[in-house]
């Protein structure tokens, strides 16, 4: 499980519907946007372990502007998205091969696995639509940006 997490001031999603424009669905103020890729091999363990990781990361400013409190410390949130293009393989050819991501039933139920891990250590989860067409604004505080995985129960 691969998770691209940006520390940001705000962040959006809104779902495109076609023939319909885009609403808005989520938002939240200070926090984490969280992009994340399920892949095949990936199992609860995963799911608990990533989001006890991004839970406790360290890198919300202190008062003296050092990167020393977690999103509790600061009452932040996380703005989740599914995204199966973070395990798109772009070694051969032009076309990315998504052979690596979970089919969509596994990659759902660890994507809400996921989120609610992360809502049981009290951080509050605003949730993009699993699988939707979806235009994501942020600002990127800092600009913090980390890659954090789990592979066989482990951070990598």
């Amino acid at each position: 499980m691969r998770a691209v997490v940006q520390r940001v001031s705000q962040a959006c999603v809104r779902v495109v519907e076609e023939g319909q424009g885009a609403r808005e669905v989520a938002s939240i103020r200070r926090g984490f946007l969280v992009l994340l890729g399920v892949h095949s091999a990936d199992t609860e363990r995963e799911a608990r372990v990533l989001a006890e990781k991004i839970a406790g990361l360290r890198v919300m400013e202190d008062a003296d502007g050092k990167m020393n409190l977690a999103l509790a410390d600061v009452g932040g949130s996380v703005l989740l998205i599914s995204n199966f293009t973070l395990y798109g393989d772009c070694r051969k050819g032009r076309r990315p091969s998504f052979s690596a991501a979970a089919p969509p039933t596994q990659a759902e139920r660890l994507y809400r696995l996921f989120g609610e891990a992360l809502a049981a250590q009290n951080i509050p989860v605003a949730w993009g639509v699993f699988g939707a067409h979806m235009e994501v604004e942020l600002v990127n505080d800092g600009p913090v940006t980390f890659v954090v995985e789990a592979l066989n129960g482990d951070i990598v």
